[in-house]
């Protein structure tokens, strides 16, 4: 954010951490990593051509771009936890932050941090809500080779979102959904109840059914 507000850094560039000590996540959440384990970096994006009144397409773009890498050695298991969590199985394996910078109307630069579990086995406290590649895998990968296999993947699904438009890049979205066409239990205030999983309409909301059709924007439900 400090390089990009002193015009020091342009569109494309990335910075990638060995280590950090304020490692943040969706919804003020913080993000533990071991240091030079994993992938953790930042990518500055030029979203002046995109839509304002619809950011969200780039943020599937960008979660499926974590999909296509991890792809390569997990053929299966891996998806995408609405809004845009990476996980295989039932267990965290990424995390997107996306802190936009936006003047009036006007949507000039998206960065967009990200946290990839590669080579950390201990997570404490999370136990095994949390996994890494080498968990699953195991073998040992180099983050940073990673790191810029994943702008190759990310160069893609941009110019997927460019040509083909927000419908093409949300519906690969949509299949890799996680508990997509399942039941599953969502929290809203204190009380929970039971949805089947439909899809995520445009505008980023969690579409479900549980009687009726009913959309949730981010952060108004919380997954059980």
């Amino acid at each position: 954010m400090e390089q990009l507000q002193a015009n020091l850094a342009e569109h494309g560039a990335v910075f990638f951490a060995n280590e950090q000590t304020m490692g943040k996540g969706q919804m003020g959440k913080k993000w533990h990593s071991l240091p030079g384990e994993n992938m953790l970096f930042s990518v500055i994006l030029n979203t002046a051509h995109l839509s304002f009144s619809k950011p969200f397409p780039l943020s599937a773009a960008i979660a499926l771009a974590c999909v296509d890498l991890l792809r390569q050695f997990i053929p299966e298991d891996i998806c995408i936890k609405w809004p845009n969590d990476i996980y295989w199985g039932d267990r965290k394996a990424g995390g997107i932050l996306i802190e936009n910078i936006i003047l009036g109307t006007h949507w000039p630069w998206a960065i967009v941090g990200i946290g990839i579990n590669i080579n950390q086995t201990n997570f404490d406290k999370l136990g095994n809500k949390a996994v890494s590649l080498k968990q699953i895998t195991g073998k040992t990968y180099d983050p940073v080779l990673l790191t810029k296999e994943f702008c190759e993947f990310l160069t893609a699904r941009l110019s997927q979102l460019e040509t083909d438009g927000n419908k093409a890049v949300l519906f690969d979205y949509q299949q890799v959904l996680y508990k997509r066409n399942k039941l599953t239990k969502l929290k809203k205030g204190n009380m929970v109840t039971t949805h089947t999983i439909l899809g995520v309409s445009e505008a980023g909301e969690l579409i479900t059914h549980a009687g009726i059709e009913q959309r949730f924007t981010h952060g108004s439900v919380e997954w059980v």
